[in-house]
Order: C-alpha cells, then structure tokens, then sequence
C-alpha cells in the first residue's frame, strides 16, 4: 500500500511559488525526500491559475507520513506556509496492491 497526497497551496501575488522556491532553497524538500518511506515529493505549477501551486507527495505506508508528520520539518513547513499566508487544499489516494 502507498499513499498519495495532492496538496493545493494557493496565495496571492505570487506567494505560492515564492513558498515552493524558498522550501527548496532552503532544502526542506531534499530532506523530505530523504526521509524514510518517502516516494515522491514533487511541486507542480497549473497553467491555468497561477496563484497555485500543487505538491505531489507519496509515502510507500500511514506509518511513514506520520512519523513526518511529527517531524521538526512539519513546523519548518508550517512557519513558510504562514510566512507566504497560504491556504491549502488537501486530496488524498491510497493505492493496495
């Protein structure tokens, strides 16, 4: 089983891809990707609203996404999030084999 979560980060003025810049920048992503369990963590930018940008992260188990969860980097993430006044919009997929 894996899950997949699409998260919608959306601001104003170019806020969310400021925020996908600096999480890279900063190198929060690599050290997601780097975390165990971790699958996918890629950030996608619609062509038909730009004031969003969707985050595409996949954990191979429940148990993995919630020792992330507990993660300093969740508060890392939390602190962009407020820094760039972002709201999110949340869709989740589990896949069974």
């Amino acid at each position: 089983m894996s899950l997949t979560i699409n998260i919608y980060y959306t601001g104003e003025n170019g806020a969310a891809k400021k925020f996908a810049e600096e999480m890279v920048k900063t190198g929060i992503v690599d050290r997601v990707r780097a975390e165990k369990g971790n699958k996918k963590y890629e950030y996608f930018f619609p062509m038909d609203d730009l004031e969003t940008v969707l985050l595409i992260d996949r954990w191979e188990s429940q148990e993995a996404l919630d020792e992330h969860h507990k993660s300093q980097m969740m508060k890392e993430i939390a602190n962009l999030r407020d820094k760039y006044h972002l709201h999110m919009k949340v869709e989740q997929f589990v896949e069974r084999k």
